[in-house]
């Protein structure tokens, strides 16, 4: 599967699930421990912010604060539904994929980049799917794509804070419950022990 595809299709889910939730399943807990359903989705439109920025090759710096805090406004589904439309277009764009853009652990492939904020997409798409108690978002074909791009990372991880530890399960599990599990959520108990 190739790249834009995969981001499609885990944008797609992630919107899906983003437009199920409830007025009261904002302040819902989910997988990420210290976040609540809105400060989930706040992460995500920061996130969605940032790229056309850092696709067009700005650097941290040059972006600055301007996306720390809450960006959610009044209007919460909105503001993912604009954020997530300047990031697609972004990502879409001719030559968008090519040369090298500026993240945190300094300068990668805008491609690999690309993976991230897929992995994003799909792994914050469960986590939010579990917070409101709906249907899991994750494509099949994209957790494989997922799979065969982190699991030679992986051991790489340990201790940057990035994801909790590998959570156990079977072999022949399904792609995106292994995804999942990969990243350290526990598919058996989403929201805790």
């Amino acid at each position: 599967m190739r790249l834009l595809e995969a981001h499609g299709i885990a944008m797609a889910g992630f919107d899906r699930v983003v437009h199920e939730i409830t007025e009261e399943q904002w302040s819902h807990p989910t997988p990420c421990t210290e976040w609540t359903v809105q400060d989930l989705l706040n992460h995500l439109v920061s996130e969605q912010l940032w790229a056309p920025w850092l696709l067009r090759k700005y650097t941290l710096a040059e972006v600055g604060d301007r996306f720390d805090g809450w960006l959610l406004g009044d209007d919460p589904v909105t503001a993912w539904e604009q954020a997530a439309a300047v990031a697609r277009s972004a990502f879409t764009a001719a030559g968008a994929l090519h040369g090298k853009v500026h993240v945190t652990g300094g300068e990668i492939e805008a491609e690999s980049y690309g993976w991230q904020m897929t992995t994003d997409l799909t792994v914050h798409g469960w986590d939010l799917a579990m917070a409101i108690g709906t249907d899991d978002p994750v494509d099949q074909n994209v957790a494989r794509a997922l799979l065969a791009e982190l699991e030679p990372q992986v051991d790489d991880w340990q201790g940057a804070g990035i994801f909790d530890p590998p959570v156990p399960v079977d072999e022949d599990a399904p792609a995106g419950t292994r995804l999942v599990a990969l990243l350290g959520r526990n598919p058996r108990h989403p929201l805790g022990p």
